[in-house]
């Protein structure tokens, strides 16, 4: 039963940083495809928000539950399937490390040019191409460990 609850909760929290992660990848996106200053700083102040609730405490309970299941199963910790969703566990977290500092730096330059009416600024959207860079591979990652995750294959 042990095993089963921990599994539960490993497969909850994956769906929360990943459904969390795609959401507020797709909103922000075309909030910024739209070009409207306003949309974009409502869109961004809930993306750090729910990054903050949902991102981070499920980036937590990941490898709490992943390696408690491990334990539990009695998975060797060399397994190559293993390794492999470690390391690209990994690369997501780097990628998503600085696009935290970036959606914050973002939020605060986009809600300073809706207060004053301004259009958003180069940085604005230099942060913007940023983001989009380390998103990339932090998606790639988490669709390949989500398969990893299920076809055990190495």
């Amino acid at each position: 039963m042990e095993y089963v609850v921990i599994k539960w909760l490993h497969i909850l929290s994956s769906t929360f940083l990943f459904g969390t992660g795609i959401g507020s990848a797709w909103y922000m996106l075309f909030a910024n495809v739209s070009r409207d200053v306003r949309a974009i700083a409502v869109v961004a102040k809930y993306v750090v928000v729910a990054d903050w609730l949902f991102t981070a405490t499920t980036a937590i309970a990941q490898p709490a539950t992943g390696f408690y299941l491990i334990h539990l199963a009695g998975y060797p910790l060399h397994s190559k399937w293993i390794m492999w969703s470690i390391a690209l566990y990994v690369l997501a977290g780097a990628c998503w490390l600085p696009v935290v500092w970036l959606q914050i730096r973002m939020r605060d330059i986009a809600q300073e040019a809706a207060r004053t009416g301004t259009e958003l600024t180069p940085q604005y959207w230099r942060y913007f191409r940023i983001w989009i860079t380390l998103g990339v591979p932090a998606f790639i990652a988490f669709v390949v460990i989500f398969w990893l995750m299920v076809a055990k294959p190495m």
